[in-house]
């Protein structure tokens, strides 16, 4: 016989999987939850999730089952994720709104790339400025 289970909406399904006895059912992902804001971060960053896993130390379907909500963010990882984005905890979290850029900036493509400048080495930051300084001069 199926073993039935109760989800948080109040309503009883059947497993799917009587021969195990349980049946996995992953949370709804809302725009709101930490995971979606950690996916959001994330593509702003134009990271992936695999170069996320591997700066976490840990696999690309784990990082997908933290964004889906799968599986529960501890509060260490909260901790390093933000570090890695370059967010706050509280941001992830969603205790807090996003900072904004202090220049005011409307087009969020330029402020993503802004961002992904700032997060350059130094060296590589130089060159690039050197560039648009070139671009920016040459006469019209």
């Amino acid at each position: 016989m199926p073993a039935e289970i109760t989800v948080n909406t109040g309503y009883t399904i059947a497993a799917t999987f009587p021969q195990i006895g349980v049946c996995f059912v992953p949370q709804v992902l809302s725009k709101d939850s930490s995971g979606a804001r950690i996916a959001q971060f994330r593509k702003d960053k134009g990271m992936t999730q695999k170069v996320l896993a591997e700066r976490l130390g840990v696999s690309q379907p784990v990082v997908s089952d933290y964004e889906t909500g799968v599986i529960r963010l501890p509060a260490d990882v909260v901790v390093e994720i933000a570090k890695l984005l370059a967010v706050t905890t509280d941001e992830i979290l969603g205790l807090k709104a996003e900072a904004r850029s202090a220049s005011g900036l409307k087009n969020r493509r330029l402020s993503r790339r802004l961002r992904a400048i700032d997060a350059l080495p130094k060296r590589d930051q130089e060159a690039l400025l050197r560039t648009i300084d070139a671009f920016i001069s040459k006469p019209a």
